[in-house]
């Protein structure tokens, strides 16, 4: 039995494994929606994984991009960076998120801006946190943030 070819010109993310590909590749798995920026809670009796609509500080809720990209680190300690060594974890990242569902063997959805040129097509999904978030500053208690939108 001969082994089929790989597919002509497929895109980086259906022939390579997340461990394969180069930095810029990785990077450009990201839509942008902001999601993995919001403040997830614990519930304590059934340890299940929450978010809100608690944002970083850092997050800018028009552009759902990180406003100090290069030093968030410093900034916000708790912020954590997604890599191929981590794929393992990815349970915690939103539904929708490309690193998720590669890690899960699942294709990119049709609005992610890999596949539409734009992040247009993914804000108008509604699958961004433009308009449907606050940031830490502003929240109070984190508890009364849940939502559902985002998981």
């Amino acid at each position: 039995m001969q082994q089929s070819e790989p597919v002509q010109n497929a895109p980086f993310w259906q022939v390579k494994s997340l461990q394969q590909m180069t930095i810029t590749e990785w990077e450009s798995l990201c839509d942008g929606c902001g999601k993995c920026c919001l403040n997830k809670l614990i519930d304590e009796d059934t340890e299940e994984l929450v978010f809100t609509n608690v944002a970083c500080n850092l997050l800018n809720t028009k552009t759902c991009q990180c406003s100090d990209y290069g030093n968030r680190f410093k900034k916000e300690p708790d912020c954590l960076q997604i890599t191929h060594d981590k794929i393992a974890e990815f349970n915690w990242l939103p539904s929708t998120c490309a690193y998720r569902l590669l890690a899960e063997g699942q294709s990119l959805p049709a609005w992610h801006p890999l596949i539409t040129g734009s992040r247009s097509a993914m804000h108008q999904a509604g699958q961004s946190v433009r308009g449907k978030v606050i940031h830490e500053v502003h929240a109070g208690d984190w508890a009364d943030h849940i939502i559902t939108w985002a998981s």
